[in-house]
């Protein structure tokens, strides 16, 4: 078994971009769980996700994305996801989730502008 996930974190303006490299599944989510966590233990209400390099998601990698954007939610605050693949987009559409908690956007630019929208002062 090979855990082939990279995930960085940068922030824009205060809001954490959180790059996704790699596959999301049984085996890596811990490590976005963790990741996400911790930024949210930060007190961040608008965290931005870029999966334009996740070449899979399963069902326990989007778990972990409700679990983190249903936290978030509950501060008040939201996701934006960057999906731009079609395959992982459909897992959102397909779910649901892209009409809960979190919202998807085509580029950063967009989810970053999103998220300043939310944003409190």
């Amino acid at each position: 078994m090979v855990l082939d996930l990279k995930i960085d974190v940068r922030e824009e303006k205060n809001i954490p971009i959180v790059s996704i490299n790699g596959e999301i599944d049984i085996y890596t989510y811990p490590k976005l769980t963790e990741t996400l966590n911790s930024i949210i233990e930060k007190g961040s209400t608008e965290i931005v996700i870029n999966l334009e390099n996740v070449r899979y998601i399963d069902s326990t990698g989007l778990g972990a994305l409700a679990d983190g954007a249903n936290r978030v939610f509950d501060q008040g605050g939201h996701v934006s996801i960057i999906c731009n693949k079609p395959q992982v987009k459909k897992i959102f559409d397909v779910s649901g989730l892209a009409k809960r908690n979190l919202s998807l956007f085509p580029s950063e630019r967009e989810a970053v502008d999103n998220a300043r929208k939310h944003l409190k002062p």
